[in-house]
């Protein structure tokens, strides 16, 4: 009855309108937490969103992977319940917990009524403070972890993001993958997974949001209560890199009808004063949908995809513009030629007035879209902290899409879109290509 409940009360929500134009309280609690809230008392329904910046950046040397193992093991046991016990209470209370860890932050999501809130909160707090770490479920997860970095080995999509961030970023934690290797997870040991949780969740590095049925009052008390016992400072954060990778083309050998093609270069930082003019500009280039002049180029009038796309990819520590698509072997060579082709345009010729409308029109009718629902929009909010964000960016956002000109673009793309820097990895057999390293 309770899962129905909640399936309902989840639908409820889903279908109230979509708005970007929402009340935002910044709160702080009596313990320092800081954190931004939504009210909405309509439904007895909240969604927390607690995001801890570092994330698997902060490995260890020769510990890879102990993040993200660690932050898979926070729902199985804590306090005095086993795994199964957790799961048995968790599901009583129709609760919904996320533990997700990325390279630059671990993110936990919570879902819970508002009958429910006060047991629910109980249970999270006892999995961000005194996870068990049994040994069972070590050895559970780390085999379910192994099995997805060895299916990895043998996905191109995978191999060709691995060899990228490889050549561009080396001995950095953004140069391996975050899941680690079967050598560094299956050495992980329970001290590996204790120490990496006192790195990285830390009172220090937390961002917060709640939107739903909680006033200001309850949720700093929440928030005392949640993170008070957490350590206070997590390990220092991992140092920024450049990017470094030149252009060129890398292959990556591997027995498959079809290549996949990772492509990029240097990026753009999120608050750089040209950052809105390089998303409208990326948008034209390898955008959702079927406008950008990549899909007509490379789709529409070639057919040699089914899809592509390119965007601006702005971490915490670095920046990229990257892109990806796949084709049929024997023409990977056409498909890397046309894309050439396209950067180089882009950085001689800029855009039209008519495609910046088109591209502005999409933007900012999408955005608001994104706003529905509690969940969403409180890992909107707690994004928006953490990119150092006010809450007023909601309301002028889509004026900053709209305040971008052609002049606007045609400058940034004479200066960031680098074809002498784009770098290919491509994997598979490819025919018509060849490695420049």
């Amino acid at each position: 009855m309770i899962r129905f409940v909640l399936a309902v009360t989840l639908t409820l929500f889903a279908t109230l309108p979509a708005r970007a134009e929402i009340d935002i309280l910044e709160v702080e609690s009596p313990g320092g937490f800081k954190a931004w809230l939504v009210e909405e008392h309509s439904i007895p329904f909240v969604a927390l969103e607690l995001r801890f910046r570092g994330g698997t950046s902060l490995d260890a040397p020769g510990k890879r992977g102990a993040i993200n193992l660690m932050t898979a093991l926070l729902e199985e046991g804590a306090g005095e319940m086993d795994s199964q016990a957790f799961t048995i209470a968790t599901e009583s209370l129709a609760a919904e917990f996320r533990f997700r860890a990325h390279d630059d932050a671990v993110a936990i999501s919570v879902k819970v009524l508002t009958e429910n809130r006060a047991e629910a909160m109980e249970l999270l707090r006892q999995a961000l403070i005194e996870p068990r770490f049994d040994e069972d479920a070590i050895e559970r997860v780390r085999s379910q972890v192994l099995a997805g970095i060895m299916s990895d080995a043998t996905d191109p999509e995978a191999m060709a993001s691995r060899r990228f961030h490889e050549l561009a970023f080396g001995d950095h934690p953004y140069g391996s993958v975050s899941d680690g290797t079967v050598d560094s997870v299956t050495a992980l040991s329970r001290d590996d997974l204790t120490a990496a949780h006192g790195a990285v969740l830390g009172q220090d590095r937390v961002f917060a949001s709640a939107v739903g049925d909680i006033t200001a009052e309850e949720l700093t008390d929440l928030l005392d209560t949640l993170l008070g016992e957490l350590p206070a400072t997590g390990a220092p954060l991992a140092e920024r890199i450049d990017y470094s990778l030149d252009g060129g083309l890398t292959l990556v050998d591997f027995d498959t009808p079809q290549s996949v093609i990772l492509f990029g270069q240097r990026g753009l930082e999120r608050h750089d004063p040209d950052f809105f003019p390089a998303y409208v500009m990326a948008q034209i280039l390898g955008g959702g949908g079927f406008s950008s002049r990549l899909m007509e180029e490379v789709r529409e009038k070639r057919g040699l995809t089914y899809g592509i796309g390119a965007y601006l990819y702005p971490m915490d520590l670095s920046e990229m513009f990257m892109g990806m698509t796949s084709t049929v072997n024997a023409r990977a060579g056409e498909t890397v030629a046309v894309i050439r082709d396209e950067w180089l345009r882009l950085a001689e010729d800029g855009v039209s007035a008519e495609e910046l409308e088109r591209a502005q029109t999409y933007l900012t009718g999408a955005y608001p879209l994104r706003f529905d629902g509690n969940g969403r929009i409180a890992n909107i909010l707690v994004g928006m902290q953490m990119d150092a964000l006010t809450p007023d960016y909601i309301r002028t956002r889509n004026d900053r899409i709209n305040a971008v000109t052609v002049e606007d673009i045609q400058r940034v793309a004479s200066e960031l879109v680098d074809l002498d820097g784009l770098h290919f990895v491509v994997v598979g057999k490819p025919e018509g290509l060849e490695a420049t390293n």
